[in-house]
């Protein structure tokens, strides 16, 4: 392939701008921090990479992005950049989908045994100097439920599958993960409430799209167990916040692991930051000391595919957004 111009959204940190030394000499690199920038590096691009998800940073970009052949994007998720003109080109989008999850699988184990051991009520326990035996939960004799059965399920189920638990897991094409050693029994996406009412833990991994936004709601949580808990470490719309924390307030359901939220940064007024039985992170349980590298790395990797006429990984279908 011909020398090939690479116009980055977005400023990497100086370690993932160390890995772009050692590019072939055909390959220039350029950056764009405005949207002015970017519209006046666009035409030079032939591929975007989109490393600041920015959605006003992106559109200016395409606007002058006559040449432009790839686009790929840092992070899995693409609500925060997908517009209606990009959907509908032809130029392909490729995503970080996989390079964060097996933090994310942790997180949710990390969940699971926050509420089956109740490490709350441990540490209030150390803090006054009491002396307070209970009973814990055994996650071996529990049921892990995932909706959304992709990359960042898989993570979960394995993890979930070597403590013992038994795993259930929806997806849109169940027949895609036959035989999956890691699930029990995988659902149809109208099967949903079925899965769930069996659940000891639901953790939901399902992107931000037009048919997932909400998808967990009133009759979600109605159908869960008492002593349910619901994990979402995918996109915070995919649930509804107020359902959730009628739920939670109520005492529906026993509690609740977010990663992500409807609103971020969460708002100071949020219920969520008060109620005793929410485990809040502020949207960084994939953020290890290496994360960004591991994301520079992949999409070095996609660009040596690029440029050398291979199959690009993880090509995203734009009409479903993911």
């Amino acid at each position: 392939m011909d020398d090939i111009t690479v116009l980055i959204l977005g400023k990497p940190g100086p370690a993932q701008q160390d890995l772009l030394k050692n590019l072939d000499s055909r390959i220039r690199i350029l950056t764009a921090e405005s949207s002015q920038s970017a519209a006046e590096l666009a035409p030079q691009a032939d591929v975007l990479l989109i490393w600041n998800p920015s959605r006003d940073l992106l559109q200016a970009a395409w606007s002058t992005a006559s040449r432009v052949k790839w686009l790929h994007s840092r992070s899995a998720g693409l609500d925060h950049v997908m517009f209606p003109e990009l959907a509908a080109s032809p130029v392909p989008l490729s995503n970080g989908r996989g390079v964060f999850s097996q933090s994310l699988g942790e997180f949710v184990l990390a969940a699971v045994l926050y509420f089956a051991k109740d490490f709350p009520r441990m540490r209030r326990s150390q803090q006054a100097a009491r002396w307070d035996p209970f009973d814990v939960l055994e996650i071996s004799k529990q049921t892990l439920g995932i909706v959304a059965y992709g990359d960042i399920g898989r993570a979960a189920a394995s993890r979930a599958k070597a403590m013992g638990m038994r795993v259930l897991a929806l997806r849109r094409r169940p027949e895609l993960s036959a035989g999956d050693p890691h699930v029990d029994r995988m659902y149809a996406w109208d099967q949903r409430l079925e899965m769930i009412a069996d659940c000891d833990y639901v953790v939901a991994a399902a992107p931000l799209t037009r048919e997932t936004e909400g998808m967990i709601s009133d009759a979600e949580f109605n159908a869960m167990k008492p002593g349910a808990v619901i994990i979402n470490v995918g996109r915070g719309p995919v649930i509804d916040e107020p359902a959730m924390i009628r739920a939670l307030e109520s005492g529906k359901i026993k509690g609740a692991g977010l990663d992500v939220t409807t609103v971020e940064p969460l708002p100071a007024e949020s219920p969520l930051y008060r109620l005793d039985n929410v485990l809040l992170s502020p949207h960084c349980a994939d953020h290890t000391a290496d994360w960004l590298d591991d994301a520079m790395r992949f999409f070095l990797d996609q660009l040596h595919r690029f440029q050398a006429g291979q199959p690009l990984q993880n090509v995203v279908d734009k009409s479903r957004g993911y």
